[in-house]
């Protein structure tokens, strides 16, 4: 009986040995918000959670990307920001998502219970319960955390890189990052995607693309204290905002509550004039950037302090150097990082945002590394290439201009502004806007000294103040924030955001992407002339010694296209507007039409830029673009041919042209100039732009066999382009009408000219095509214009902000 109780008792053990066999490996043990424990000899870790329903935030992210462009899965990127609870079910623990967008802001319990069951919520996971310590649990994260959270595969298969999945053979949790803290636990896995891969986009940047291994980050956050003052949106004020639905609203009120993100910000001294804050913004910059691009961030990103000390803060917002082994995910600390890509890119600042008030606990740039090289490149173009010295290189000084202005403007991003893309209208007052290098012209020279504002705009200390003062406790703050903007209006500054600037086919007279000017059409005609000179200046010394002299054409495909952004803000005054963000009562411009005159003047530098003297590449620039060298080829960057390798100078014209016609045709701008017309009868109308376009292209005739081509190439565009706009499903019924009827028009005229025999040729091919649509009038998609390469001054994808 003995032997057999003895047996019994050993059995028991083992089976109790077996059952707790996984957490009682040796581990390494890690402290703070949450506890665990990780696991070597299975890669595991296991999480203690003793506080169940208590909400905190989950955020995952991109430790280590995949550098490419176009795939858009960068080093740093930050993915949703969630509040999360765990809650008991049975044997498990359920990761669940509250719904923030639905609520009840009331103190009755049962009304924020029927808004809560009224919507859905989300189960992010399951998690079995390992162990039981009283109210404490232990669960395995391991399979969480290893997976594909922030959604690698799905972006390749979206960006038609190939098919991948997840492969945990070949992935592991990366213990260097994964640590503990008071207020924040992060975690960091290594994951391989194992596929086919199909794009050349992912073949670029993965030494072997069927293996694309990347790092993922999981930070889990403890929730900040409840005494965060959440303030109201506006509209005109350039600040963004979280929203959500308050069901517990009385029936007067909006359904729809408003209030802007931003950071806490508060005076260690409320009553004085100036003081320090209680705790001060403190962006921290990536240790691997560079001089002298390191020096440069850090002096643009502080012009901030500028803004704050203007509402009477005194060195409340700091730039420092990341600290040594600082992780750049971690929630502690707003990061300012340098991003590497295969090609370059778009920049972008995004945040981490408490979800139910708009609190920022994170700001996060990513700055693209070779962004500063495309300001060089411009200035290569304008200037040449023969300055060494480095504080007289004025190439790299007017590059390092704009890094401090981006900097700015993406750290401006993360204390929650949007863009202001009317800022140049009130003479560069944001560096939220996104700039061109003003050129400047002296004694028929280029001029580089004032390319780009220096310190923050007067309209930045707008929005920092309506969105960081504080108000003494016997003011009335909704009047005080009325009282801001009130004060900006006064001064004419303007606010208008990406909505209205950024669509082609847009109407807003004063809200354009990198421009200059308060007049559009009046900018384009001064760049014109810049270019001009430029052009003239252009030679093999605009490349270094010993470079092969087939990397000219680079250089000069941003001079050439130089005018590329202007020509756009300049297109949206054909049918323009002026509006603003009004509310009742405030006084502004409602919305008004563009004078006519400024809408003429804006056709006459349009009609200048589609001309065969600014199309028409000099002859003798022709002979210095030869093939590519051995060892170089074409790339995005390039003209594109339908010369084979040869330079084509008729096509480089083509797509100029193209880009021009393509606004001023622009289905949204046609069908608003018919309306325009029928309301106020002086303004410019559809059938007076279109006979415009044709007499400045097809009614113009040239001697020089050159020239001709080139009007020919101009022609064509005209022509491909109006019969776009007549078969395009977007355009109005009236729109498409009656561009049909200029088109038969124009091909009665080109049956019946009489010129010469050469025109007589291309007029054959001209009436062959208005002939084969008219027979089948579907949208048609050229084939001879060369695509326009990148563009865009410091990037081919614009700037982006998250929230």
């Amino acid at each position: 009986m003995k032997y057999f109780l003895t047996s019994l008792l050993l059995l028991f053990v083992q089976l109790t040995s077996s059952q707790n066999n996984e957490v009682n490996q040796e581990t390494i043990d890690f402290k703070g918000f949450f506890n665990f424990k990780y696991q070597e000899n299975n890669d595991k870790i296991y999480l203690e959670v003793s506080n169940i329903n208590q909400e905190f935030l989950y955020i995952n992210s991109l430790a280590a990307g995949v550098g490419s462009n176009d795939i858009g899965l960068d080093r740093g990127q930050l993915g949703k920001t969630a509040v999360v609870k765990f809650i008991k079910a049975g044997n498990k623990l359920l990761l669940i998502e509250p719904n923030q967008k639905y609520r009840a802001v009331t103190n009755n319990i049962e009304e924020k219970k029927s808004v809560e069951e009224a919507f859905a919520q989300s189960v992010l996971y399951g998690f079995p319960i390992v162990k039981r310590y009283g109210s404490s649990y232990t669960i395995d994260i391991s399979s969480f955390l290893l997976r594909d959270a922030h959604g690698v595969a799905t972006r390749l298969a979206q960006k038609k890189q190939g098919n991948y999945n997840l492969d945990i053979s070949k992935s592991a949790i990366y213990l260097d990052n994964t640590k503990s803290f008071p207020k924040n636990s992060e975690f960091e896995v290594l994951l391989t995607f194992t596929g086919n891969p199909k794009g050349n986009y992912i073949k670029s940047v993965a030494p072997n693309p069927q293996f694309v291994t990347v790092r993922q980050h999981h930070s889990f956050i403890k929730l900040p204290d409840s005494n965060f003052k959440m303030r109201k949106f506006d509209p005109r004020a350039g600040v963004n905002s979280i929203s959500f639905y308050d069901y517990a609203t009385p029936i007067t009120t909006p359904l729809v509550k408003k209030f802007i993100v931003k950071h806490r910000l508060e005076k260690k001294n409320p009553q004085a004039k100036t003081s320090e804050a209680k705790e001060p913004i403190i962006y921290y910059l990536d240790r691997g950037v560079p001089e002298p691009v390191k020096t440069a961030l850090l002096e643009g990103g502080r012009w901030w302090n500028q803004a704050f000390e203007a509402i009477g803060y005194k060195n409340a917002f700091q730039v420092k150097m990341l600290p040594e082994n600082a992780h750049p995910l971690d929630i502690r600390y707003n990061v300012i990082q340098w991003v590497h890509r295969s090609t370059r890119g778009w920049s972008y600042g995004a945040s981490v945002v408490d979800p139910r008030t708009g609190e920022i606990l994170k700001g996060h740039v990513s700055l693209g590394s070779l962004r500063i090289r495309q300001d060089y490149l411009i200035a290569q173009a304008l200037l040449g290439a023969s300055e060494l010295n480095i504080e007289k290189n004025t190439r790299l000084q007017m590059a390092l201009a704009r890094i401090r202005q981006l900097s700015a403007h993406e750290i401006g991003h993360t204390l929650g502004f949007t863009h202001n893309f009317a800022a140049s209208y009130s003479n560069r007052a944001s560096v939220m806007d996104y700039p061109h290098p003003y050129i400047g012209l002296k004694e028929n020279k280029i001029d580089l000294s004032d390319a780009y504002a220096v310190g923050i705009g007067e309209w930045d200390k707008v929005s920092v103040a309506y969105a960081y003062k504080n108000f003494e406790s016997d003011k009335n703050e909704e009047f005080e924030l009325n009282k801001i903007i009130d004060e900006a209006l006064k001064k004419g500054l303007k606010f208008i955001s990406d909505r209205d600037a950024r669509a082609p086919g847009g109407a807003h007279a004063y809200a354009h992407l990198w421009d200059n000017g308060i007049d559009a059409g009046e900018e384009l005609r001064r760049i014109l002339k810049v270019r001009k000179t430029a052009i003239t200046n252009f030679s093999e010394n605009n490349i270094s010694k010993n470079e092969p002299l087939s990397n000219l054409e680079e250089v000069f495909v941003p001079l050439y296209f130089l005018h590329r952004y202007q020509v756009e803000a300049a297109s949206k005054l054909i049918g323009g507007l002026e509006y603003t963000y009004a509310v009742k009562g405030d006084g502004q411009t409602i919305v008004k039409p563009v004078p006519v005159s400024m809408e003429n003047e804006a056709l006459h530098s349009l009609l200048q830029s589609l001309s065969v003297e600014n199309l028409k590449i000099p002859k003798r620039l022709t002979e210095l673009f030869p093939p590519k060298a051995f060892g170089y080829a074409r790339t995005r960057e390039s003209f594109k041919s339908n010369n084979g390798l040869t330079f084509d100078a008729l096509g480089a014209a083509s797509t100029a042209a193209d880009f021009v016609v393509k606004l001023l045709f622009h289905p949204e701008r046609a069908s608003r100039m018919i309306q325009q017309k029928a309301l106020y009868p002086k303004q410019l109308g559809l059938d007076e732009l279109i006979d415009f376009v044709i007499g400045k292209s097809f009614k113009i005739s040239h001697n020089n066999a050159y020239d001709f081509e080139i009007q020919q190439s101009i022609n064509n565009t005209v022509l491909e382009a109006l019969l776009q706009l007549a078969a395009n499903n977007k355009a109005t019924f009236q729109a498409k009408a009656l561009t049909l009827g200029k088109i038969n028009a124009l091909n009665t005229w080109l049956k019946s000219s009489d010129g010469k025999k050469n025109t007589k040729h291309y007029n054959l091919g001209y009436i062959k095509k208005i002939t084969d649509f008219l027979k089948q009038p579907i949208q048609i998609k050229s084939l001879s214009i060369p695509k326009i390469p990148d563009g865009a001054p410091i990037g081919s994808f614009q700037c982006n902000f998250e929230y």
